[in-house]
C-alpha cells in the first residue's frame, strides 16, 4: 500500500498551510522521480504544483484542490461566525444518542437544550412491549450485562424516555446520527414513537467526514466542524416517518424476515438506515459457526495476535476491523463475558486480577473450532442472547445468517 500524501484528520479539521507545503514537496518529489506511483497517475506532461495540489485533495477524499480549499474555507467561515451558523433557538431541542457533542454545541455557539437517549439497542432484547415493561426489560439487560446499579440504570432510562415524551409536540427539534446500527436505531426508535411531531423537526446525519481517514463518529469532529454541519440538516418528512415505524416494527419482532427485507433495500426514506440494518443483522449468529460477525472479528484479532490484552482487541477491532464501528468498551466487553464465562468458553481471561482492558485474552481449544467452522457456537453451553426481538436459546431451533446474510431457520 503507497504512503499516504496528507496528513488525514481526525476530527474534520484541515491545515490548508500544511498541505500547500506537502504539495510543494510532492512536486520536487515527482520531478525528481521518486514518488513513482503518483507520477503514474498523472499524464506525460512534465508534473506543475496543480498536479501535485490534485493528488493531495484526491488522498483527502476531494475531487479537485479548489474542492479542498471550498470545504476549508466554509469550515472556518463557521468558525468565525457561529452565531450565523448555529441559528437554533433556546427553545430547540438536540438530540443524539450519548452526550459526546454536548460540550462542542455549548462552544460552537447552539443555544437549545441538549438531550440524550443512550438505550444500547444494538444489544439485549429490544421488545414491543408497553412503556413501563419496555423500560423494566432495558434496565434488567443493561445493569447485567454492564455490572452497573440497577436502581441507577432504572433511573436514568425513565429520565431519558420521559424527556423523549416530551418531543411531541415541541416546537422545533434536530435529531444527530451517523451511519451506524448504534444512531440509526436510536433514530428509529425516536421517530416511531411520535405521536405528534414537533412543528419543526430536522435530522443531521453523515456517514463520512472530508479529510477525515477513518470517521467513527460525530463526537470526533471539532465544534467548528458541527457549526459547518448546521446548515445541511434536513426536515424529516412523512415517508421517513412511516419508515421509522416499520423498521421499528420489524426490529422488535420475533422473526428476522421483515428486518431483513428491509436492510436489503436501496430505496428506503432514511438512506443510511438499510446498511446499518444490514451490518446489524449480521449480529445474527453464523448458520455454520453460530458466531456474530462482532465475534467472529474478535476471535480471529485474539487468533492472529496470540494472548492479547482486552484493550487492544478493542482497538484493532474499532480501528481496523469493523465495517460500522458502533460498540464502545464497555458493550464490547459486555459482548465477549458470555465466550469467557460459560461453561464451554471460547475464551480464556488471564490475571484478572487487573482491570478488564489490560487482561490477557486467549483461544481455547473449543474457540479454535468453533472459529475454524469446526463446532457451532450455539450448540455449545451459550448464554441465552437477543438481537433486536429475535430471542437465541443454545441447543434449540433458533434464526441463523446464511452466506446471503439472509436469515435461515435453523432447526
Amino acid at each position: 500500500m503507497p504512503a499516504r500524501l496528507s496528513s488525514p484528520s481526525h476530527d474534520g479539521r484541515i491545515n490548508l498551510e500544511q498541505h500547500r507545503k506537502r504539495a510543494k514537496e510532492l512536486l520536487q518529489r515527482l520531478r525528481s522521480g521518486t514518488a513513482p506511483e503518483q507520477l503514474a497517475l498523472l499524464g506525460p506532461a512534465s508534473p506543475r504544483l496543480a498536479d501535485a495540489q490534485w493528488l493531495i485533495a484526491r488522498d483527502l477524499g476531494f475531487a479537485s484542490w479548489p474542492q479542498l480549499k471550498a470545504h476549508i474555507d466554509a469550515i472556518d467561515f463557521a468558525a468565525r461566525h457561529p452565531q450565523f451558523i448555529a441559528d437554533d433557538e433556546a427553545a430547540t431541542q438536540h438530540w443524539r444518542c450519548g452526550n459526546d457533542i454536548s460540550h462542542s454545541l455549548r462552544l460552537a455557539g447552539f443555544t437549545g437544550a441538549f438531550h440524550i437517549l443512550s438505550d444500547p439497542l444494538v444489544m439485549g432484547p429490544v421488545r414491543d412491549v408497553p412503556p413501563a415493561p419496555y423500560r423494566n426489560l432495558r434496565g434488567d439487560y443493561i445493569s447485567q450485562a454492564y455490572g452497573l446499579e440497577h436502581a441507577e440504570v432504572q433511573r436514568k432510562l425513565d429520565t431519558e424516555y420521559a424527556d423523549l415524551a416530551r418531543l411531541d409536540d415541541c416546537s422545533s427539534a434536530v435529531l444527530w446520527c451517523e451511519a451506524d446500527a448504534y444512531d440509526q436505531l436510536f433514530l428509529i426508535r425516536v421517530l416511531a414513537g411520535l405521536h405528534n411531531p414537533p412543528q419543526r423537526l430536522e435530522l443531521i446525519e453523515i456517514d463520512r467526514m472530508p479529510g477525515v481517514e477513518r470517521f467513527i463518529g460525530i463526537g470526533q469532529l471539532a465544534p467548528d466542524v458541527l457549526a459547518w454541519l448546521w446548515p445541511q440538516r434536513r426536515a424529516v418528512d412523512g415517508p421517513m416517518l412511516q419508515l421509522a415505524r416499520e423498521a421499528w416494527a420489524a426490529y422488535c419482532a420475533p422473526s428476522p424476515l421483515a428486518w431483513a427485507q428491509l436492510a436489503h433495500r436501496q430505496d428506503l426514506a432514511l438512506p443510511l438506515l438499510a446498511p446499518a440494518l444490514l451490518r446489524q443483522l449480521q449480529e445474527l449468529p453464523d448458520v455454520d459457526d453460530g458466531l456474530s460477525l462482532s465475534e467472529r472479528l474478535a476471535l480471529q484479532i485474539i487468533s492472529e495476535f496470540g494472548e492479547v490484552p482486552f484493550g487492544r482487541v478493542f482497538a484493532e477491532l474499532m480501528g481496523k476491523r469493523e465495517p460500522l464501528p458502533y460498540l464502545g468498551d464497555m458493550m464490547f466487553h459486555a459482548l465477549l463475558r458470555p465466550l469467557i464465562d460459560s461453561p464451554t468458553p471460547l475464551l480464556i481471561e488471564a490475571q484478572v486480577e487487573l482491570d478488564w482492558p489490560r487482561r490477557p485474552l486467549s483461544l481455547t481449544p473449543l474457540g479454535e473450532q468453533v472459529l475454524a467452522g469446526q463446532a457451532n457456537w450455539l450448540e455449545q453451553q451459550a448464554p441465552e442472547r437477543w438481537v433486536g426481538g429475535v430471542c437465541l436459546l443454545p441447543g434449540r431451533g433458533h434464526w441463523a445468517l446464511g452466506s446471503d446474510l439472509w436469515p435461515v431457520w435453523r432447526g
